[in-house]
């Protein structure tokens, strides 16, 4: 998800995040933005943020920096010669060639409805494992959840 929109309460924030993040520590922020529809919903959800391993692997979530300046939280759907290509989970379009040094933080864990939801709970696993190979089906999904709501 964009965190673009928080500007200056993020980017204020972001000196913090990145000591805390090189520390060793987790920083918990609620992202804004819908491109992480359905498993982060826009100021509901929040997400735990933790260093960056030294090798990022397919489906981990990273927030990074894209070229404009802009913080993005999105899933990686490949790794590539070194790069990685990310896309939301609200998205169908793959955005190509996100460099090593634009990774900023990855998420470890989804704070939704009071509960903590990691890597091996059921939700994490269906977004992480059968929504990211629905890309081509998604605006079908969106379609009839928009009609049934």
């Amino acid at each position: 998800d964009s965190l673009r929109d928080q500007n200056h309460s993020f980017r204020e924030l972001l000196p913090l995040i990145r000591e805390q993040i090189a520390n060793g520590g987790n920083v918990r922020i609620s992202p804004k933005g819908t491109s992480m529809l359905p498993m982060l919903r826009q100021e509901i959800d929040s997400v735990v943020l933790s260093p960056v391993p030294e090798k990022l692997k397919k489906y981990d979530l990273p927030l990074y920096q894209r070229r404009n300046g802009q913080y993005v939280l999105h899933r990686i759907w490949k790794v590539k010669d070194g790069r990685y290509w990310l896309v939301g989970d609200a998205q169908c379009v793959i955005e190509p060639g996100i460099r090593p040094n634009q990774i900023i933080a990855v998420v470890n864990a989804v704070r939704r409805k009071g509960k903590l939801i990691k890597a091996g709970d059921i939700s994490w696993e269906f977004f992480e494992h059968l929504w990211i190979r629905m890309i081509p089906l998604r605006p079908i999904a969106f379609k009839i959840h928009s009609l049934i709501h």
